[in-house]
């Protein structure tokens, strides 16, 4: 049987690509990073990998695919694994993949000459396919078809004397977003991009241990204290309790993907000392501001769809309600997609709250469109359950632009606010009405009270504006066309 077919629901979501997680100074520090990815296991459900460093047994890794709850609670694999030192990865596959293959995750792993190295990343880089053929042409010979393979060959090809001063040399070299989390036999080390577009954290774990993780919420399912986020374009490398951090990429601009505050996230993680739930939740009220609507009920689309409604519910005074409610047991795995099953669609996943909803003027609360297909679905169990009225909410601006930073997005041409105005969504949905919170709204929802700087953004929010911080060079040389300056 195929692992993880895409289940119809997932289809019409945008999916971050991966997470990454890394743990020193801890006696089986693979169980801690396998619990690590297990917080992270939303930002990817593909597949996972762990690679850990014992002085007697050296480097031993293992990559699966499924969930971390299937493959790294086993005791016989987590044996395999033993060391003070490990980081790990769980990723989603790229954008256009025809399949998952196992060389394909991570974490990538080298030898060279003054020891092995393994890099596990989150995000993407614009320039891989010309940093491919180049270094191929130069004798490389890739094991995978990941764009993060090509930062080990970088290193291969480096005169410098040490791993870390061969990953700054590398990273000099590659275009796009990476938050890095690697590992010699004696350091740990984590990356952020010059606009620090991916999120990474530092925390630590009793008095000598540390951790590195793509979101708060790995800090917490290991007890770890939370100590800072890395900057951007900071290095930070961890041995024997000693932190070093130096900034190899020049002068950083902070660029963070505002996608995180609104959908990849989770809501119990902080970001920028905010509380990724707060800023949800205020979406919802700013949307209510300027969205308003005479209706009885406002029902959030589950689960990411839910702070939002909150918000908006407290803010117009309008009840709030779980009229749709979400199967927690179907998964990406559930069954060969018959066509039987395919025109089942959301149906699979969600169901309406037909007692609540029935004669009521509704307000979806959802966290963006993508394609669609889903709103015209969920719309349509709403008013088949008795609805009266069908009012879209949504959380974030019409998403009309690919992203290339690290998110599986669909071609521009399948972007429904690529090709259609608000006006026109609505009318293709069927629905009463339907608001998108403006980029502003967005901006003070994310703790920005003067709203969006469109002189130098605050955020990458390049997905709504078009406003891309570092040019898709691959993309553009393979005929994308960016958005004319204004």
């Amino acid at each position: 049987m195929r692992p993880f077919l895409s289940h119809p629901f997932d289809d019409d979501k945008l999916k971050e690509e991966c997470g990454v997680f890394g743990v020193i100074g801890v006696a089986d520090a693979a169980n801690f990073v396998a619990l690590g990815m297990h917080a992270l296991q939303h930002r990817g459900q593909e597949a996972g990998g762990i690679v850990s460093y014992d002085a007697r047994e050296g480097f031993n890794s293992a990559r699966r695919f499924g969930y971390v709850r299937d493959n790294f609670t086993k005791a016989s694999l987590m044996e395999t694994l033993p060391g003070d030192l490990a980081i790990g990865h769980v990723r989603y596959s790229t954008a256009g993949a025809k399949g998952a293959v196992i060389r394909d995750v991570q974490p990538f792993f080298g030898e060279f000459s003054m020891g092995g190295c393994a890099i596990a990343h989150n995000g993407n880089l614009t320039n891989a396919a010309s940093l491919r053929r180049e270094l191929i042409e130069r004798g490389s010979i890739f094991q995978s078809g990941s764009d993060s393979e090509c930062i080990i060959h970088l290193m291969a090809r480096s005169i410098q004397k040490n791993l870390s001063e061969r990953i700054k040399d590398a990273l000099r070299r590659v275009e796009g977003a990476f938050s890095i989390v690697a590992m010699t036999r004696t350091k740990l080390i984590g990356v952020r991009d010059a606009l620090g577009v991916r999120p990474l954290v530092l925390g630590r774990i009793g008095e000598k241990g540390y951790a590195l993780s793509s979101e708060t919420c790995g800090l917490d399912i290991i007890g770890a204290e939370f100590v800072r986020e890395i900057e951007p374009g900071e290095m930070v490398v961890i041995s024997d309790g000693v932190i070093e951090s130096t900034r190899p990429f020049g002068a950083p601009q902070s660029r963070f993907c505002i996608f995180e505050h609104v959908y990849f996230s989770r809501p119990d993680s902080i970001i920028n000392g905010r509380s990724v739930y707060q800023t949800r939740h205020q979406i919802g009220v700013e949307l209510a501001r300027e969205a308003p609507v005479e209706a009885d009920l406002v029902c959030p689309v589950p689960d990411s769809g839910t702070p939002a409604a909150i918000g908006f519910s407290e803010q117009s005074g309008i009840p709030f309600a779980f009229g749709i409610v979400r199967n927690q047991y179907v998964g990406r795995t559930f069954i060969e997609p018959t066509e039987q099953i395919r025109n089942m669609g959301v149906r699979l996943k969600l169901n309406v709250n037909r007692a609540l909803i029935k004669g009521k003027r509704v307000v979806l609360v959802d966290d963006s469109v993508v394609r669609g297909t889903t709103s015209r679905k969920i719309k349509d169990m709403i008013l088949d359950a008795g609805a009266a009225e069908v009012h879209f909410r949504i959380a974030s601006p019409p998403t009309a632009w690919p992203c290339f930073y690290g998110v599986d997005t669909p071609e521009r041409s399948k972007l429904l606010a690529a090709n259609m105005t608000v006006e026109e969504m609505r009318d293709w949905i069927g629905v009463d009405s339907l608001n998108f919170v403006s980029l502003d709204g967005l901006y003070r929802a994310a703790g920005e009270a003067t709203g969006r700087n469109a002189a130098c953004p605050q955020f990458c929010d390049a997905c709504f504006s078009g406003s891309y911080p570092v040019a898709p060079s691959d993309q553009i040389e393979n005929g994308f066309q960016m958005k004319a300056a204004e």
